[in-house]
């Protein structure tokens, strides 16, 4: 058997060459691209059912990214030596192809389809989460999956004020924004990612030079599925009961009109909910007496509730675009009631409460120290995480019943999202050597609970006494758009997200954007649009800032209950005599001190401990082995020796110095006793000059 004929694609991104393959690898998937970059590689699959799956009301779309470390010349850590359960930052690039391609696929579609983004080699520096996102676009497009594509999205920052594609590691450490971009055939699909409170302008300016650039890259690959690509399955929506639909029409909409006046989200769901149920019921029920052949067509609870579901949504979006009147009686631009509280829980290093509107989070903040780090192993290396923020989303938030089995994928995006609004103002470890883990609660739901996270998260912050650079708070925007009439929404409810057009959340301080993330489901914003949307948003996060400066606008002091830090550094070369043979000094000191030491490879020591006599004596022993002496400074000493000619002084074990006699004075010194002194500078031998205090 010859071997089969690769079909290839080279594209120029960000001036770097990817190549994307077919044909020669995974050829019983029903498309598979290799992508390759440098020496990077990523293997794409797609597989697709041919009949939808019976009985459900939803696009079963999954989504796999796997990075084998094998491919970073690395051997997995765990206990068996192999790859284990995803991670959250292979979770975090599922979502982001997930989000990508999903609103591309046809309304109605109903068969299962799973990508499969697995990581074969992997370059330290490389940005191969990228790689995975075009080749799902190119795979998508290339298989006869029905799919309005191609997809075409890669990574870019703001580096040197200059918008890089394809960044490399020191690129995006360097980056005052760092954005994951989506384009599909009408424009800008998905966008999401971090800055350091860039003005908002300057990211937009950004935002819309990355999808200039992938422009081409899109047409690239489109003239490449013409050629090599498979004929599309033919695909019908379901065929709309022209009946039906008038039935339901007269039956419900005057009192659908009636229900979603009600401001309450539980009152109006539930009002909703009657009426549902009295037009399911109204229609599945057949009077014993009637005929067959007098029935009408039979008609099943699924097909009924889609019917109310799409009068529901026009009505509510009409009611919004034509009437200018939302669910809960709001203006387009207005913000919901604010309140909260911080202190909440007196055990808790921080904590604060945060309730806007029918959403609701308890934030607590907790201080650790470097040890309690998160190791992160990914396929280009081991990182370690000082700064956490966990996210959870319990049934009862929206008073449901459900099983608890550790958090989801959404979880950990918003988790995310709400992380990376918050790292832009994080203290330096130097000046807040803690690690912190941030865990939100969500305990209401009704929209925008990440960004009720960052809000609650920030104030948690503060009520641990962590000094942050600024102030965070965030929003979520959203989007009607029917024909050319368009409302733009702030600070959306669940209904408006799951009904509306665009969920877009932006966190920010008072002087720029710390992160972003758009999800767009009607194929392209324009300019005007995005401009809008943002100077919206501004307007509300200067809002919510405020009234978050009127729960707690700076800092507390640090809680007595938290671990109390000390730190100092010293010289590079010291560290080895700090720490001992096979770590025996650093022990002893920790073991006699009962606090913890923590040293770092640049000469930090962060000494942590539940008592500050702890750290003070841990302090004490470490500067005695391996303490820095000042010119000018004042010490107290030791005396060790005393001859004829002056006494010796010991004021660490690495540095001992000699007081004249003509210098003693009144001073007497005695071997033994403390004697305090004043560092005057080195002799041409190299030893301590001294003289009494």
């Amino acid at each position: 058997m010859q071997e089969p004929r690769a079909e290839t694609l080279e594209l120029t991104i960000g001036g770097r060459t990817v190549t994307l393959e077919t044909g020669r690898i995974a050829r019983q998937a029903d498309a598979a691209v290799l992508v390759r970059e440098g020496d990077n590689a990523v293997l794409v699959t797609v597989v697709g059912a041919t009949e939808p799956r019976p009985g459900i009301d939803f696009f079963p779309l999954t989504v796999e990214y796997r990075e084998k470390l094998a491919g970073g010349g690395r051997i997995p850590g765990s206990f068996q030596r192999r790859e284990g359960r995803i991670s959250d930052g292979e979770v975090l690039t599922s979502r982001l192809i997930d989000r990508s391609v999903r609103p591309l696929f046809p309304s109605g579609y109903a068969a299962e389809v799973q990508i499969q983004a697995t990581v074969f080699s992997a370059h330290p520096a490389a940005d191969v989460e990228s790689l995975a996102l075009l080749g799902a676009g190119a795979a998508l497009t290339l298989s006869d999956i029905p799919f309005d594509g191609p997809v075409v999205g890669v990574r870019s920052v703001l580096h040197r004020d200059r918008t890089t594609a394809l960044p490399l590691a020191i690129e995006r450490e360097e980056s005052t924004a760092d954005l994951v971009v989506s384009i599909g055939p009408k424009g800008l699909v998905m966008a999401e990612g971090a800055a350091r409170s860039v003005p908002d302008d300057r990211l937009l300016e950004h935002l819309l030079t990355t999808i200039d650039l992938l422009e081409k890259p899109a047409r690239l690959v489109r003239e490449w599925a013409q050629k090599v690509g498979a004929n599309k399955r033919a695909f019908e929506p379901e065929t709309v009961d022209t009946d039906l639909e008038r039935r339901c029409a007269d039956q419900c909409e005057s009192r659908i009109r009636e229900a979603i006046q009600i401001a309450s989200k539980q009152e109006r769901n539930g009002m909703l909910r009657e009426i549902r149920q009295d037009f399911v019921v109204s229609l599945t029920q057949t009077d014993a007496s009637q005929q067959p052949e007098q029935s009408a067509q039979p008609c099943d609870e699924r097909m009924l509730e889609a019917l109310f579901w799409k009068l529901q949504k026009k009505l509510v979006r009409s009611a919004i675009v034509q009437d200018g009147r939302r669910l809960d009686g709001r203006a387009k631009d207005d913000i919901r009631p604010i309140w909260g509280e911080t202190g909440l829980l007196r055990q808790a290093h921080g904590s604060a409460l945060f309730t806007r509107g029918e959403t609701q989070a308890i934030v607590t903040c907790t201080l650790g120290s470097p040890r309690d780090a998160q190791t992160i192993d990914t396929a280009q290396g081991t990182k370690q995480e000082r700064f956490l923020l966990h996210y959870n989303f319990p049934p009862y938030s929206v008073g449901e019943i459900r099983a608890l089995r550790g958090p989801g994928r959404r979880e950990v995006g918003h988790g995310n999202l709400a992380l990376r609004a918050l790292t832009a103002v994080m203290p330096s470890i130097e000046s807040f050597p803690y690690t912190i883990r941030i865990e939100s609660d969500i305990t209401e739901s009704n929209g925008s609970s990440s960004m009720a996270t960052v809000c609650g998260g920030l104030l948690a912050l503060l009520d641990a006494g962590a000094p942050i650079a600024s102030p965070v708070a965030g929003i979520a925007m959203g989007l009607i758009a029917e024909g050319d009439d368009i409302a733009i929404l702030s600070d959306i409810l669940g209904d408006e997200d799951h009904l509306g057009d665009m969920d877009f959340k932006l966190t920010g301080t008072s002087t720029g954007i710390t992160a972003l993330q758009l999800d767009n489901k009607i194929g392209g914003l324009s300019r005007e649009v995005l401009e809008q949307a943002i100077r919206q948003a501004r307007a509300g996060i200067d809002h919510v800032l405020e009234k978050m400066r009127g729960i707690l606008a700076a800092p507390r002091e640090l809680p007595d209950h938290a671990p109390q830090v000390k730190s100092l550094r010293i010289q590079e070369h010291m560290i080895g005599t700090l720490i001992g043979p096979r770590g025996a000094t650093i022990k002893e000191i920790q073991e006699s001190s009962g606090a913890t030491v923590n040293v770092s490879n640049d000469g930090l020591v962060t000494i942590y401990a539940s008592e500050g006599s702890a750290t003070r004596k841990a302090l004490d022993a470490i500067r005695m082995k391996v303490g820095e002496v000042r010119v000018g400074e004042t010490y107290a000493g030791t005396v060790t020796g005393v001859k004829d000619f002056g006494c010796f002084v010991r004021i660490y074990e690495s540095a001992e110095g000699l007081v004249p006699k003509d210098k003693w004075g009144a001073h007497q010194p005695e071997e033994g006793r403390e004697f305090e002194v004043r560092v005057l500078g080195v002799d041409g031998r190299g030893r301590l000059q001294l003289e009494p205090a």
